[in-house]
């Protein structure tokens, strides 16, 4: 995918907007939130293969963010949706 990493890519309802997802897994005890290890370096992946499938859609305007799934396995699982989590860098 042209240097790109990307976990999840989905649509929002109403409004159609197309979510491209990292999904992060730590344990309950590790330091830091699973947010915390999408660097710099790995937004940069996750944009470079967003800008792949948005030259394959036939709407190339079409609105879209990046989200973060964090899922924390302990003596329960836990899992948060971070909308928005980073923007593009303009």
């Amino acid at each position: 995918m042209g240097g790109g990493e990307i976990d999840l890519v989905t649509r929002c309802k109403p409004d159609g907007c197309l979510v491209f997802v990292e999904v992060k897994t730590r344990s309950a005890g590790q330091l830091g939130r699973p947010l915390d290890a999408v660097d710099a370096r790995k937004r940069r992946r996750i944009r470079s293969g967003a800008r792949v499938w948005m030259r394959m859609l036939d709407d190339p305007d079409v609105p879209y963010r990046y989200d973060v799934v964090e899922v924390i396995i302990g003596t329960s699982e836990e899992v948060h949706i971070v909308p928005g989590a980073f923007t593009d860098e303009r």
